[in-house]
């Protein structure tokens, strides 16, 4: 894990080790200032000499001066050093999330990358600086001010190695206990962001169901139970305190015991006795520190794990040695093709699926919900990899093209229709950042999308919601659809994204398809038979596999699937009337 977090620091090493540095000299000079008073009180003030106090007042004072410079640029790097590694972080983490397959977004839920990209950032920020400026200032202060207590009085002097593997011993305890819970807490994290989020999207849903009172309990339990952790993780933390004051008071009591007796004795004098009392504070403010700075090492080591496991994630999906970068045709070709999203040959979505497409074909898939019709049609861009069998596109197997390229020939409208906050000029452009506003308009005119786009106050800049909220759902698989082709692709999927359209609209865009791009294989999931019906070839699945390939009439004849699906909706259609 630190080495993973290592590699974050890059450009901000110079600030990483200046700190401390800066630090190391702030912590010389602030230990030499007893020394100096001890000397001032003994060979000045007590000897009356005002020359001495002065000379000796000065060297103080410049020391002091010194000291705190030390420690405004340690802060100064400190924080540049904390703020750049935090940045650094979210760089690498979204950058890395941006190569994941879909099988690995799987994998983590979007609220816990949302968690790890800002709390669990936060938490690896905050100590870090505490890492580069207290976990190297209590250190070099304690064997510092030990170095010197034992140069004032060595028998003094012990009483804080007595001390030590007690608070050690306790450290070790808190670490021990604590650590378990906070790496659950940030599990309960992912969920209550999980619940917010589900809120929020589906905010119209629950109040159009009247379900505040419900999702107020989701969020209520959640919130409850990550306050449970917590309390019981600052309940084992805050033993820390109370075990330090411990040791602090008991180490004063007895210094102050013995000293006393020396004094009396003649064998210390003040000075060195106000010198050793500020080493006492010294050392035992240093060993104070030095556990907060491990209370926050346990708090930030579950952050850091979760961290580590995004950038140590490997893309199930990678390009090979040496990819072929030219897709011939839009030809596609199912190879008794097996697939499982969890890679288990035993649990099997797509079963043995032997298929050829044409380039230039429009082909229609029908089939039941839940029948894999989405993972049938994702396979070809590679969304996922088969689990067995070959999926070719342009007579080559996917797996051998670079991905770029193999996605760049296929354009996919998914079932879940996202539109982006900015213009329709802005979100059409996904498809080709370089399309001229001539492009734009003629796609629109094939998604039958300009003649709502027109009415429109701004046409074209007309400003879109985060998620297209401002527009209909059929406009947004329009806008969606528009978007697609204007990647000029070799192969277009639709994968139920007319579903929202009515009838004529969706036939309107089937017939500008066959005349205006008719070298585009053409792919199109439905629910409604008259979406598919003129399509060259009908792909009928069932449960996974494929039931019947042929026409429209052909079917209507052979397949009992079809017939039921036909007549079902040639009933409805005709009870509407």
């Amino acid at each position: 894990m630190v080495k993973t977090l290592a590699k974050c620091i890059r450009e901000y090493k110079v600030a990483s080790i200046i700190t401390p540095i800066f630090m190391i000299f702030e912590v010389i000079l602030e230990v030499l200032i007893p020394y100096f008073m001890a000397s001032l009180i003994d060979n000045g003030i007590d000897k009356g000499d005002m020359n001495y106090i002065i000379k000796l007042g000065l060297v103080l004072a410049v020391t002091a001066l010194a000291s705190l410079t030390f420690a405004a640029f340690a802060a100064k790097y400190g924080a540049i050093a904390s703020a750049g590694f935090a940045k650094n972080l979210r760089h690498d983490m979204y950058y890395k999330i941006q190569c994941f397959s879909f099988a690995n977004i799987d994998k983590f839920s979007s609220a816990s990358l949302v968690t790890r990209m800002t709390t669990d950032v936060t938490n690896i920020q905050n100590s870090y600086q505490m890492i580069l400026r207290m976990a190297f200032r209590a250190p070099c202060m304690m064997i510092f001010a030990m170095v010197m207590s034992f140069n004032v009085n060595a028998r003094l002097s012990w009483i804080f190695v007595i001390f030590i593997p007690v608070i050690a011993f306790a450290l070790f305890l808190i670490i021990r206990f604590a650590h378990p819970v906070f790496t659950r807490v940030f599990k309960k994290y992912d969920k209550l962001n999980n619940v917010v989020q589900e809120n929020l999207h589906g905010i119209r849903v629950v109040k159009s169901f009247v379900r505040e009172e419900h999702e107020k309990e989701k969020f209520n339990k959640m919130s409850g139970e990550i306050y449970s952790d917590f309390s019981k993780a600052e309940k084992i933390i805050a033993f820390n305190m109370p075990v330090m004051q411990i040791c602090i008071y008991s180490c004063i009591l007895l210094i102050s015991w013995f000293s006393a007796r020396l004094i009396v004795a003649g064998d210390m004098t003040t000075g060195e006795l106000t010198s050793m009392m500020t080493y006492i504070m010294q050392i035992l403010m240093s060993l104070m520190f030095l556990s907060i700075v491990f209370v926050l090492i346990t708090l930030s080591r579950a952050s850091g794990e979760r961290i580590a496991e995004i950038l140590n994630e490997e893309s199930t999906i990678t390009d090979p040695e040496s990819p072929v970068t030219e897709i011939k045709d839009g030809s596609i070709v199912f190879d008794h093709v097996n697939f499982s999203y969890a890679g288990d040959k035993d649990k099997l979505c797509l079963k043995d699926a032997d298929l050829k497409i044409n380039s230039g074909e429009t082909v229609g898939i029908i089939g039941g919900t839940g029948s894999s019709k989405s993972t049938l049609v994702q396979l070809i861009p590679r969304l996922y990899d088969v689990t067995e069998g070959r999926v070719l596109v342009g007579g080559v197997d996917v797996r051998e093209y670079e991905i770029k390229a193999l996605r760049d020939s296929v354009a996919m409208v998914l079932q879940k229709n996202v539109l982006f906050s900015g213009t329709i000029k802005e979100n059409l452009r996904w498809g080709d950042p370089d399309a001229s506003d001539e492009d734009i308009v003629r796609v629109c005119r094939l998604a039958c999308a300009d003649e709502f786009i027109e009415k429109m106050p701004d046409k074209y800049d007309t400003y879109i919601e985060q998620g297209g909220t401002n527009v209909s759902g059929g406009q947004r698989q329009r806008l969606c659809i528009a978007r697609a082709l204007l990647k000029k692709p070799k192969i277009l999927i639709l994968d139920d994204s007319t579903s929202a359209v009515d009838t004529k609209t969706d036939s309107l865009i089937r017939k500008a398809f066959s005349e205006m791009i008719p070298d585009t294989t053409k792919i199109i999931i439905a629910q409604r038979i008259s979406s598919v019906q003129d399509a060259d070839k009908i792909i009928v699945l069932n449960n996974g596999e494929i039931d019947a390939v042929g026409s429209h009439e052909k079917l209507l004849k052979e397949n009992k699937i079809y017939q039921e699906v036909y007549y079902s909706q040639q009933k409805g259609s005709a009870d509407n009337e």
